[in-house]
């Protein structure tokens, strides 16, 4: 057959030619070693953590190297596309500070774009006309019932499934029968004409799992669909060469792809970058039956997990920084021990390797990211905390984000609160959502706070509403020193003010100082133990301190 003669039939209307494409999309021109590396989603469904992971790496290794971090879209697939797909991904990694140096939007587009894949259309037709000149791609008419009599005939011979071989029968074409099936207007694809041969092998050397020996691809894959849009294997090929593309990070379901994208790269003339298979991130999952508990590691998966999608975390309150440092944790095995080393150090001064990657799949703990979380926000200002606080609750917590927005200087006081006992740093808070969970008592609007009280059986209610009621006739709240005043009051009906003292001589008092306290401290927080309670009520105001008095007493004496 004269291939040529039937790539212009096919794509008459393409005239460019790969050697065209070659100097509209030279070679970058960067540092010896930099890496161009890329995040290429589909904007058909949320962000997966697994995405995001994937995408910190890609751009940590672009970035240490001195190279580039492009964002693709692969939106060949426009049935299942969101409306707003693409700005969800790109607003969902803005929120964790992965930033791309190129890709579809304002400031992004280079001359190696479009960037979206619906827009290169005849790029991947003017790859797929030289193919077919050189012999390796043909139209093929094989309706879907044909395909299903291939299928039953390799069952009942039971060989391999596919369309390869001698049940590849679009192959058997000639010229004229293609010529009159396209004039009769029976659709079509292009499907590559694979010179793959059974029994043969090629290895690879991954840079995370080492040596892998793979058959090598005898499937003749679909190139083009019969819309005339490329299918992923092809196009992500054509894509990751003229975008010049190095180092490629995708997730293990991607190596047994390998040989197919090998030999696509192979038979377009196209130098193969390097690919990086990282482990998938899993999860622990405890089922019950009768014969006992059972354990199984599993992938996170978007239809079971809440915490599958990179929205949870931001619905959650975790700042990004401790996401990303939580990941990273995962991503290389020493970095905790670097992080110990170099406490004043980020992320961005780390050096990632591929070599350190783990090849099975990592446990996701939300314990011991909630850890690394309150250890990121112990290390951040009050200042910062506010601006954090207040980008997060103003999608996430409106009475939240009233407080902190109309009174930001009793905002602050509440971050030191929680933030600091005395000079020490605390680490009780890992998310934002915390803050109601935590100190409702702070944060909750008086007509929605249900304060559960923390009060010991010791303390009768005839013992509460003396100390309740003294409490209200001075609160003390313009005092300069208020625990001393306290005791003072403590000390009027009955309660030792020296805690020692007490000890001493428990019969002598109805109870010390401390009991006081943790009665009032109950009435306004719920709780026996919280943050400094002069702090508290001054943040809170008297009236609302007032309130709050009165409410437990008709509770004790309900």
């Amino acid at each position: 057959m004269d291939y040529n003669k039937l790539a212009d039939l096919i794509f008459a209307d393409i005239t460019d030619t790969v050697d065209d494409l070659e100097k509209r999309f030279p070679e970058r021109d960067l540092p010896e070693g930099a890496r161009v590396t890329r995040f290429a989603p589909s904007p058909t469904g949320y962000m997966h953590i697994g995405g995001l992971y994937a995408a910190m790496i890609s751009r940590k290794l672009a970035k240490q190297s001195g190279g580039v971090f492009y964002l693709r879209i692969e939106d060949t697939d426009r049935k299942r596309e969101l409306e707003d797909g693409v700005n969800e991904i790109i607003n969902s990694l803005k929120k964790f500070d992965l930033g791309f140096d190129e890709g579809p939007f304002e400031g992004g587009e280079t001359i190696y774009g479009p960037y979206k894949q619906s827009e290169r259309k005849e790029i991947y037709q003017t790859c797929v006309k030289k193919l077919m000149q050189e012999g390796y791609a043909y139209p093929d008419f094989t309706t879907a019932e044909e395909l299903d009599e291939i299928r039953a005939k390799q069952e009942a011979a039971k060989v391999d499934i596919g369309y390869y071989g001698e049940y590849a029968v679009g192959r058997n074409l000639t010229y004229e029968q293609i010529e009159e099936k396209l004039a009769a207007g029976e659709p079509y694809v292009v499907r590559l004409k694979s010179p793959g041969e059974a029994g043969k092998t090629v290895i690879y050397s991954d840079p995370i799992r080492g040596k892998i020996e793979m058959p090598e691809n005898i499937m003749d894959v679909v190139l083009l669909k019969s819309d005339g849009i490329p299918t992923y294997h092809f196009a992500h090929a054509v894509d990751d060469h003229f975008m010049r593309t190095n180092l490629v990070i995708r997730g293990d379901e991607w190596l047994a792809s390998y040989p197919l994208h090998k030999q696509l790269f192979d038979l377009c003339g196209f130098a193969l970058p390097k690919y990086a298979h990282i482990a998938p991130i899993m999860k622990l999952e405890v089922t019950v039956d009768e014969e006992g508990e059972h354990q199984r590691k599993r992938k996170l998966s978007k239809r079971k997990d809440p915490e599958a999608a990179v929205g949870f975390y931001a619905e959650q309150g975790f700042p990004s920084v401790s996401v990303l440092e939580y990941l990273m944790t995962i991503a290389n095995s020493n970095y905790e021990e670097w992080h110990a080393a170099h406490a004043d150090k980020t992320i961005d001064d780390f050096t990632l390797s591929l070599k350190k990657m783990p090849v099975s799949g990592a446990l996701f703990d939300m314990v011991k990211l909630n850890d690394v979380s309150k250890e990121m926000i112990s290390k951040l200002t009050a200042e910062e905390c506010y601006d954090l606080i207040m980008e997060w609750a103003k999608e996430h917590d409106e009475n939240i984000y009233t407080f902190g927005t109309q009174d930001k200087d009793g905002f602050m006081k509440t971050i030191n609160l929680w933030k600091m006992s005395g000079k020490k740093v605390r680490k009780d808070v890992g998310k934002w959502s915390d803050l109601r969970a935590m100190f409702g008592y702070l944060y909750t609007p008086e007509d929605e706070l249900d304060l559960q009280y923390e009060i010991d059986e010791k303390y009768t209610p005839e013992m509460i509403t003396e100390v309740i009621e003294e409490y209200k006739k001075d609160l003390f709240l313009d005092s300069e020193d208020w625990f001393s005043s306290m005791k003072v009051m403590g000390e009027k009906i009955g309660y030792c003010p020296n805690v020692k003292e007490y000890k001493q001589n428990p019969d002598g008092y109805k109870g010390s100082i401390t009991d006081v306290c943790t009665i009032v401290r109950v009435a306004i927080t719920g709780k026996q133990n919280s943050p400094d309670l002069f702090t508290i009520m001054n943040v809170i105001g008297k009236d609302k301190t007032m309130g709050r008095l009165d409410k437990f007493l008709a509770w004790v004496n309900r």
